[in-house]
């Protein structure tokens, strides 16, 4: 089962999660996870911003800044958000189960 947080906001409940899908438009908009520590004020909150893009595409930005500084415990939120955003990374690579049917390559050098 995928990673989430969540939680409810002035009545509304949230859940965040990164996807294949969401990761991607982060990285199509020119959001580089190495980056974060480089540039903090600029891309902690857009990590943050990107977890609503798997459930909560629509939710304004200045909804979601008004969320991030209600959170409590930020250092831990952001890790859970960095190891949240890793896993449709870590899902790509993996290895498919060993059945008939794999397709089978190789190299020519």
């Amino acid at each position: 089962m995928a990673k989430q947080i969540r939680f409810t906001y002035d009545g509304v409940d949230y859940t965040l999660e990164f996807t294949r899908k969401s990761v991607e438009r982060m990285e199509n908009t020119g959001f580089i996870i190495s980056e974060v520590f480089e540039k903090p004020m600029t891309l902690l909150p857009t990590l943050f911003a990107g977890a609503f893009l798997a459930h909560h595409r629509f939710v304004k930005r200045d909804v979601i800044d008004e969320i991030y500084a209600q959170l409590p415990d930020k250092q831990d939120l952001i890790a859970k958000l960095a190891e949240m955003y890793n896993e449709p990374i870590s899902a790509l690579l993996d290895e498919p189960e060993v059945e008939e049917g794999n397709v089978e390559w190789e190299a020519s050098w």
